[in-house]
């Protein structure tokens, strides 16, 4: 006679062993129609599930992200299932959620083409249609790979044989379709509903190792209504328009080569905007007190095996062995070099808080499959900064930090910011007695700071517990870019101390902070957020003064240079184009303001603004556009 205890404290008892569809009854009969799976103790479950101990329960529908989950999870294997209908002789590998879908890899000489993909949506519907039921089994191991082996299913049988011996292998089946799966899944077919999209045909190396065979690789998306469904599509098309890579083309910012593939090549004006974005957090480091460093590019082997980075980064650093057999690394973050200049001469308790700042380059190998514009590279600047302190002015200094990201974060257009708190990973460096005093002191700072947080159990650094910043775009999707780590282990491991009150050597507290992340990465963030059209503070180019004949070149050459003068950017445009070209061409390329110079303007010392999309024009006298547009410069900087 189990009881069932509710979410909300209440008890449940029932006579004898119940299934979760039936608790579910219990409680409403409306929210048994909504239910999609269950937990039990924590745990995730099918609706069928029998309960035949005391217990916790918690039922999930739609609106939770579980029952969201499992729709997707659910569309994955309706999707395979239409696959092997359509085309029969495919293999299925493997079909995992992903952030807002999911996506399923399949053998197959013939690619999928976009008609394939319609006709396999065609065929998922039907499916629902037949509202099959779904069942669990649970197979001996041997018997699965003997089984999924005769069907031709050898990229199954191999994941079956990964599988270590007394392990469960779970099969479920919809209707007689049938895969290797840990679940849980909806009850039928017809739960699933309609409300999904394929996207893509991607290729995918076997298990993403690049000595494997290649695969071919369907995404698609599956959300709980209609609305749902329609709204994230045109999230997904307003994305597209503000495709960084395809942006930072039209506006001339950077390219990419496959001679350094995962290094950007900077031109003018995306240089401008990398070193707008430097300048203007080197002076709001400035004001909170941080010191500006440098570090060197390439340190021995022997540095990192001592910080721990070797044996947790070691295969995706870059190294070099010189002719005398010493073995160096390209460093793939700052932290180890920051120690060794806080380790020259002698510190004091006076001295801290010591804040130590670095726009330091970094390189780490990323597989080339991963590589992704800006927002995944394998050479970066991190705006790093490494606070030395001491164990009572941690909760303080992290609250400092998150006051200062969150103020350059609204600077720059990022007002809804959430954090998620990390705590220990498995892998890690230094005893837990460390571990849980670094982790309460971050923990009080992230609930001093009264924002929204999440806990992300386990994946913190590998040397302390951290908090991420995530902004929300202008569309709605999340970024993860500042950092904030709580570090008792570093310091001591390579010799750092300070000389207390009571003239003893103690090993200080290292904060790890990082506001932008990665330069490259937040500057396509940026481009993406604003669609290229920047606040004019940060605009890489604000101005383009253009003549309307040649007659007025002499008027737009010194009007630029007045305008240069008063700290905005400005170009001439003198191309032998009509006045309409210019436009255009400008206009493509962003630039939030185009100056018109003809006789009108030259009689008047005045320009004539035309602002980037409108189709209207003012006249301003010169010296007026100058103090006005100056003062956006300089009220943004302040």
């Amino acid at each position: 006679m189990p009881t069932i205890t509710l979410p909300d404290g209440n008890n449940i008892d029932f006579p004898k062993k119940v299934t979760g569809l039936e608790v579910a009854e219990k409680i409403s009969k409306s929210l048994a129609k909504q239910a999609m799976i269950i937990s039990v103790n924590g745990e995730l479950k099918d609706l069928d599930f029998v309960i035949e101990k005391n217990c916790s329960v918690k039922i999930f529908t739609s609106k939770n992200a579980e029952g969201l989950e499992t729709i997707r999870h659910d569309t994955a294997h309706i999707l395979a299932m239409a696959v092997q209908e359509l085309f029969p002789g495919t293999q299925v590998t493997i079909g995992p959620v992903i952030e807002n879908g999911f996506y399923y890899d399949f053998a197959r000489k013939e690619p999928f083409t976009e008609d394939d993909l319609k006709s396999i949506e065609v065929k998922m519907r039907e499916i629902v249609d037949r509202n099959v039921k779904t069942r669990r089994e649970v197979w001996n191991r041997d018997k699965a790979i003997k089984h999924f082996r005769e069907k031709g299913e050898t990229y199954k049988a191999e994941l079956i044989e990964s599988i270590p011996p007394g392990e469960e292998v779970s099969i479920y089946f919809h209707g007689e379709w049938h895969d290797l799966c840990r679940g849980p899944h909806l009850s039928s077919t017809g739960k699933i509903g309609k409300y999904f999209k394929l996207t893509k045909v991607s290729g995918a190396y076997w298990r993403g190792d690049s000595n494997n065979e290649m695969l071919q690789r369907i995404y698609g998306t599956s959300w709980a209504s209609q609305k749902d469904l329609d709204d994230y599509l045109t999230r997904l098309e307003e994305a597209e328009k503000r495709d960084h890579r395809k942006l930072g083309k039209e506006m001339d910012l950077f390219h990419f080569r496959e001679e350094s593939p995962g290094s950007v090549f900077w031109h003018e004006k995306g240089w401008a905007l990398f070193q707008k974005l430097i300048n203007y957090m080197r002076m709001k480091q400035d004001i909170a007190g941080y010191k500006e460093i440098n570090t060197p590019e390439i340190l021995d082997r022997s540095l990192w095996e001592k910080s721990g980075h070797w044996e947790k980064f070691g295969a995706n650093m870059y190294t070099s062995t010189t002719p005398d057999e010493k073995i160096f690394a390209i460093k793939p973050m700052n932290c180890p070099g920051c120690v060794e200049v806080f380790n020259q001469g002698l510190k004091s308790y006076k001295d801290l808080p010591l804040k130590m700042s670095e726009f330091g380059k970094v390189h780490r190998y990323e597989p080339s499959g991963a590589l992704h514009g800006l927002l995944r590279v394998r050479a970066f600047t991190q705006d790093d900064a490494h606070i030395f302190c001491t164990e009572d002015q941690i909760t303080k200094e992290c609250l400092t930090v998150t006051n200062l990201i969150l103020e350059i974060y609204k600077d720059l257009g990022f007002e809804n910011v959430i954090l998620k708190y990390s705590d220990r990973p498995e892998l890690r460096v230094g005893d837990d007695s460390v571990w849980d005093k670094a982790e309460a002191a971050l923990l009080e700072a992230v609930k001093a700071s009264k924002l929204e947080y999440t806990i992300n159990k386990g994946e913190g650094a590998f040397y302390g517990p951290k908090i991420e910043f995530v902004l929300r775009d202008a569309i709605g999707r999340d970024w993860q870019c500042g950092t904030l780590q709580v570090d008792f282990n570093l310091p001591g491991r390579l010799g750092a101390s300070y000389v207390d009150k009571d003239g003893v050597k103690k090993i200080p507290v290292m904060l790890h902070r990082a506001l932008f992340g990665s330069l490259e990465r937040f500057i396509g963030i940026l481009i993406e957020n604003y669609a290229g059209k920047f606040p004019f503070w940060i605009s890489p180019l604000q101005t383009v003064v253009i003549p309307i004949s040649d007659e007025f070149d002499d008027y737009a050459i010194k009007v630029s240079e007045k305008i240069k003068n008063a700290g905005i950017s400005s170009i001439v445009d003198l191309k032998k184009h009509n006045l309409n070209y210019k436009i255009r061409d400008h206009s493509l390329a962003k630039i939030p303001l185009l100056l018109i110079c003809g006789k009108k303007e030259v009689d008047s010392n005045s320009v004539t603004i035309r602002r980037l999309d409108s189709n209207k024009q003012e006249n301003m006298e010169l010296n007026t556009f100058l103090k006005t547009f100056s003062a956006l410069n300089k009220a943004s900087s302040n």
